[in-house]
């Protein structure tokens, strides 16, 4: 069953990868943007990433890898599509920076203990079967005082779901948005965690794009659209943002955001 589901992956992830135009990434955008508030939260915490080995698994279309390595960093780009990892490689060669690039099972990778100072993930854990596995391969890999640093969508909140039933073209039938339960279980494997969700009552872009912009959503991926768009959606994005920021201060509403981002230390 994991075969199949990991060749579903591919083939979608390839054919996805033979549509992308590398020149029209910005790359800095993915992380520095206002609506890209999961990123900037892992940055803070982060620090200076010069001369650091950093894997960023489930590279995709290598945004990450290029990002990292303009900022100093020694970047793997690995990713179970070979496809994406092409286009990661393409991105480095257009913005001028070197990065390695390896075809990987991230539940099963294939480097020593102790390798890396930093493991980047973002969007693949409800991707893969067994999104544990993955996880512990992230600690296993790491070097100790190393940091793992992921993204990912939740699984509970309504208008977002609505949004997969919709959106069939543009995602993966096996899909699995984490359970927000999942920190517990990185707590149980790292020394240090920290942890944020993003996008409550900011989830009403998307509700816009739909209803007012009338943005089909299997034409356009919202979650690329937001990055894309982030000059025009700023003033909205950031007034819904400290409304976010009330919100979350009731506890049971955290569970309820569109994403997660936790920065774990080994």
């Amino acid at each position: 069953m994991q075969d199949d589901t990991l060749e579903k992956e591919r083939v979608f992830h390839d054919q996805w990868a033979s549509t992308i135009d590398v020149e029209g990434i910005k790359v800095r955008d993915y992380f520095e943007a206002c609506t890209a508030p999961e990123n900037r939260f892992i940055l803070q915490r982060l620090g200076d990433v010069t001369g650091k080995k950093l894997l960023d698994l489930g590279c995709g279309a290598g945004e990450n890898s290029v990002y990292f390595a303009k900022k100093g960093a020694l970047c793997v780009a690995c990713d179970y599509s070979p496809g994406m990892v092409q286009v990661a490689l393409q991105l480095a060669e257009t913005n001028g920076v070197k990065i390695s690039g390896k075809t990987g099972n991230a539940m099963d990778l294939d480097f020593p203990d102790n390798s890396f100072d930093i493991v980047y993930v973002a969007n693949l854990l409800h991707h893969l079967p067994d999104a544990k596995a993955c996880i512990r391969e992230m600690h296993r890999v790491l070097k100790p005082g190393g940091k793992a640093c992921f993204w990912e969508p939740l699984k509970h909140n309504p208008i977002i779901n609505v949004y997969r039933r919709i959106a069939t073209k543009v995602r993966t039938e096996d899909e699995a948005p984490l359970d927000i339960n999942m920190v517990r279980f990185v707590k149980y494997n790292f020394s240090k965690v920290d942890y944020d969700t993003f996008w409550l009552a900011s989830l009403w872009i998307f509700l816009h794009f739909y209803l007012i912009e009338r943005v089909d959503p299997n034409q356009e991926r919202y979650w690329k659209k937001i990055i894309i768009e982030h000059q025009r959606l700023a003033p909205t994005y950031q007034r819904l943002e400290k409304i976010d920021d009330l919100l979350k201060k009731i506890p049971f509403l955290k569970r309820f955001a569109w994403n997660l981002a936790v920065v774990a230390t080994k």
